[in-house]
């Protein structure tokens, strides 16, 4: 089964209701990086008028976590995801619609390959940067991922 970002989108409208409440959608989804979109809007605001943090948070995540997921519906196996850890960064007010990219498929790949081969849990760092629809960066997002074949 490939993942799309229909189904994807469609997964946080009941699993992770409060993302989808406040408009954080995938875009595009690939074997090497994912796209995650949300726009600044009364329901996902702070009180300083941008975009609240935690909103950016779950769109950050959502894009390395998607990639997550579609990796290991493509491996076969059975192998469960965790968040161990993030660290976040913020250079600019979040307005207007902000996309968040992460472009660390092979380092997913790499790590499953090496799970799926030792039986071993792996733990690996994916990064996804926002930014603004002028293209400049508002915030970074670290997180690291844990993965065992279960």
């Amino acid at each position: 089964m490939k993942m799309t970002p229909k189904k994807i989108n469609t997964f946080t409208m009941f699993k992770l209701p409060s993302a989808w409440l406040s408009g954080v959608r995938v875009k595009e989804i690939n074997e090497k990086s994912c796209k995650v979109s949300v726009k600044h809007r009364w329901i996902n605001q702070n009180p300083f008028n941008s975009m609240y943090f935690a909103v950016q948070a779950m769109a950050a995540e959502l894009s390395t976590g998607a990639l997550v997921m579609s990796h290991i519906v493509t491996s076969g196996k059975k192998i469960s995801m965790l968040v161990a850890n993030n660290n976040a960064s913020f250079t600019k007010k979040a307005t207007g619609r902000i996309s968040f990219n992460c472009h660390d498929g092979a380092v997913l790949k790499d790590a499953i390959d090496k799970t799926i081969a030792t039986g071993e849990g792996q733990t690996f760092w994916m990064k996804s940067i926002g930014t603004n629809e002028e293209g400049i960066e508002v915030s970074e997002f670290n997180f690291e991922w844990t993965i065992r074949v279960k």
